[in-house]
Order: structure tokens, then C-alpha cells, then sequence
């Protein structure tokens, strides 16, 4: 197959590089002629774009990047967008596709203008509730008139997208669910959620004395309990609530101590943390590159993070995790996020908090000795059974393999 992959992200993003190129790249080995047109921040493309062209050169993939701008809001986002639509054209005229694949609703935009004016089949990777995530995320206040309208132009366009393509891609089996019963779709739906590498967070690529290393940098015993958290602390991430239910496993089991494994600013975390009476020696933060990462997280006992349980968060995949399960560790997630309550009841990889209250935390800190009974193999499980990129993989060959009838 001819497939354009259009990505409004940068592959020179963290989240490309994770999150984009794995999956290309393994359906560039099954044969798929891919050309992938992004959107890259002038800085991640100046650091990364050497590195992310070797990627794409050594599984035949063609890379063709507008650079990102954002200078003024709305307006530049528009102008980024028809620079990337006149690229397309131009592209589809010297490679004739056969597929659009657009990840996310601005990259689809452009995917729906390409399918009505040449006939390409069009995949609708939707990644989330884009208006409602930006509403429900306090960037848009539908208070203002102007992110009013933009909110109702891409409730507009969802419609579209849902009815007009000829594939649609959910994070989760939730988000499948809204899309039938609230639209009424009967467009297929393949679900597949934000996949793990699970070569690279594995504990086979991590020694007893690297882990020993890491312990005495960090000042950890081998008899504390680490709960970590790993990743950015953005808009969703309930860092006030996840203080809370650390202070009180701290009341409750002894040597506990929090990792917190994020590139977010470590002063204005520990200022949360004296808000939440934990004392700063509790408490690590450090920033790890990705390749790091893992090793971080093999020192974690169990693994904490509370999502914002808002609509557009049943669309939502959590990629950290895969991740985190993929390395054997359990985790401790809230309840009403994609398809987290289902997993962890699924495959007992963890313990869900139904609320946000000291009654729900102390519940779940109760139930923490009978999770850390199973075996690592699990976990380890779990996450090859949800989260394997060799299945998503397998998963967006299928659809290209359908649309190809």
C-alpha cells in the first residue's frame, strides 16, 4: 500500500519518537510505502532531525517535515495547516496514494479535503476527544466567544471525521463505546491503545549493579518503599491528589519514599509538597532521558498516577502504563480513564481509587501487600496483553490490509 501518514506532532517530538515512528517503522517492514508528513517545533527539529532521519532511511520511510509555528494563537495553528495541506497535494501527485492516515483532528482536516478531492481512502486516528480534551483541559473557555466557535467548528468537523471516514482508530474500548451510541457510527473501529515498546522497558536490559548505582545517587535504601510517578505533571495529572494519598501511605507503612521521575520544575514540586506536609526528604525528582527511564522505574515498588476523570478522558490511553507494567511493576490509577478500571480488573496489574478521599486511599493502601504478592511475570503479562506494539503494529495492518480490498 501508498500510505500518506500526516502528524500534526513533531517526529522530532518526545511523543513522535515514542509514540509515531514505532509503529511506521513496523509497517514499513510489512511492506507499506510510507511517506510521513509532520509538523516539527524548530528546536526538537535541530536536535532530533539527524537522528530521527536515520530511523526513517533505514526502514525506507520518506520524511518531509513543515516546520512549527505558533507565534499568535488560532492564526498560526491555520497557517501551519495549509502549509502542511499545500505539501500534501504536492506529495500525492508524485506518489499517487492510495491511503491517508492522519493522526489526531487537525492532521484529519487535511486527510478529508485529500479524500474529496482525490479518493483516498481516509483513516481517522482520532487519539481523544480533541475539542472537548481542550475544554475539559481549561485551555479553551467557552466563555469567550472566539474559542466558543472554534470549540463548535471542531465538534463540527468530529462529525465529519466520524461519518466521512473510511476507518476510525479509538485509544480505548470506552471511547469505541461513546462513538457508537453518541453518533451513531457505523463507519469500523479498530481499537488500539498507546502501545509500549517492551524491549526497551524491560528489566532484562537492567543489571543488580546498575540499579545499586542508581540507589546510592538517589540516597535509597534497599529496605524503602519507592512509589514513583513517571512522566510530565500537565494539565491532567492531579498532583495535589496524588500528594495527598502519599502522605497518608507515608502515615501508614514505614520508609516510604516518592521518585517522581518527571522533566516538571523541582522547586515548584516541592513547594506542593510542604503544602501536603511531606518532608523534602520523602521525596526525589529527577529528569531521565528515555533511555534512562526504565531503570528509574525498576527501583519503583509501585507505580502512582490520578488522571482527571473527565469526559474526554475515556478516549485516553495512558502510555506510561505500558510502560511501567512492561517493567514489572503494579500501579495505582483512579478510576473513570479510558480503559484503566477495565485492564486492572481484567488482569489484577494494579489498584483502582474510585475517589479522590481519605476513606478510597486508605482502602486502596490496605489492598497494597496482597498486589505486591503476584509475581513480576503478571504484570509483565498484562502489558503484552494491552499494551504490545507487535499487536498495534498488527493492528493498523489490518485496516490497511481491509482498505485495500
Amino acid at each position: 500500500m501508498n500510505i500518506l501518514y500526516i502528524t500534526y506532532d513533531g517526529l522530532t517530538d518526545p511523543l513522535g519518537r515514542s509514540q509515531v515512528l514505532p509503529y511506521l517503522c513496523g509497517l514499513a517492514d510489512k511492506n507499506h510505502s510510507i511517506v510521513v508528513l509532520s509538523c516539527d517545533k524548530p528546536l526538537n527539529y535541530q536536535k532530533s532531525k539527524d537522528n530521527v532521519q536515520t530511523i526513517v532511511d533505514n526502514h525506507n520511510i520518506k520524511w518531509i517535515s513543515v516546520i512549527y509555528n505558533k507565534k499568535v494563537p488560532i492564526i498560526s495553528p491555520l497557517g501551519n495547516i495549509q502549509r502542511m495541506q499545500k505539501k500534501a497535494i504536492e506529495l500525492h501527485h508524485q506518489h499517487h496514494f492510495d491511503i491517508v492516515h492522519c493522526r489526531s483532528y487537525l492532521a484529519s482536516k487535511i486527510g478529508l479535503s485529500l479524500k474529496h478531492k482525490f479518493g483516498l481512502k481516509f483513516i481517522f486516528d482520532m487519539r481523544g476527544f480533541f475539542a472537548d480534551e481542550r475544554v475539559d483541559g481549561n485551555v479553551w473557555n467557552l466563555s469567550n466567544p472566539i474559542y466558543y466557535l472554534v470549540y463548535k467548528y471542531f465538534k463540527y468537523k468530529e462529525k465529519q471525521f466520524f461519518n466521512q471516514a473510511d476507518y476510525i482508530v479509538s485509544l480505548t474500548q470506552a471511547g469505541k463505546n461513546i462513538i457508537q451510541k453518541q453518533f451513531g457510527i457505523l463507519t469500523p473501529i479498530m481499537v488500539i491503545p498507546c502501545c509500549a515498546d517492551l524491549d526497551h522497558f524491560s528489566t532484562n536490559r537492567i543489571s543488580e549493579n546498575q540499579q545499586n548505582t542508581l540507589r546510592k545517587q538517589l540516597h535509597l535504601q534497599n529496605s524503602d518503599f519507592v512509589i514513583s510517578y513517571v512522566g510530565s505533571l500537565g494539565t491532567w495529572y492531579m498532583l495535589d491528589e496524588m500528594f495527598d494519598f502519599v502522605h497518608l501511605l507515608m502515615q501508614t507503612k514505614t520508609a516510604v519514599k516518592f521518585l517522581l521521575i518527571t522533566p516538571d520544575n523541582e522547586n515548584k514540586i516541592q513547594k506542593i509538597a510542604q503544602q501536603h506536609q511531606i518532608a523534602l526528604n520523602r521525596i526525589i525528582i529527577r529528569r531521565a532521558e528515555r533511555e534512562e527511564v526504565p531503570l528509574y522505574i525498576s527501583l519503583s515498588s509501585i507505580s502512582l498516577f490520578f488522571i482527571k476523570p473527565v469526559f474526554s478522558k475515556q478516549a485516553s490511553s495512558p502510555t506510561k502504563m505500558g510502560e511501567i507494567l512492561s517493567m514489572g511493576i503494579p500501579v495505582i490509577a483512579n478510576a473513570g480513564v479510558g480503559d484503566v478500571d477495565a485492564i486492572i480488573k481484567d488482569t489484577n496489574c494494579g489498584i483502582i481509587v474510585n475517589h479522590f478521599n481519605k476513606n478510597s486511599y486508605l482502602e486502596a493502601i490496605k489492598n497494597i501487600d496482597n498486589i505486591l504478592k503476584s509475581n513480576k511475570s503478571t504484570y509483565i503479562a498484562a502489558a503484552q496483553k494491552y499494551y504490545s506494539l507487535t499487536t498495534g503494529i498488527e493492528r493498523y495492518n489490518t485496516i490497511y490490509q481491509e482498505l485495500n480490498k
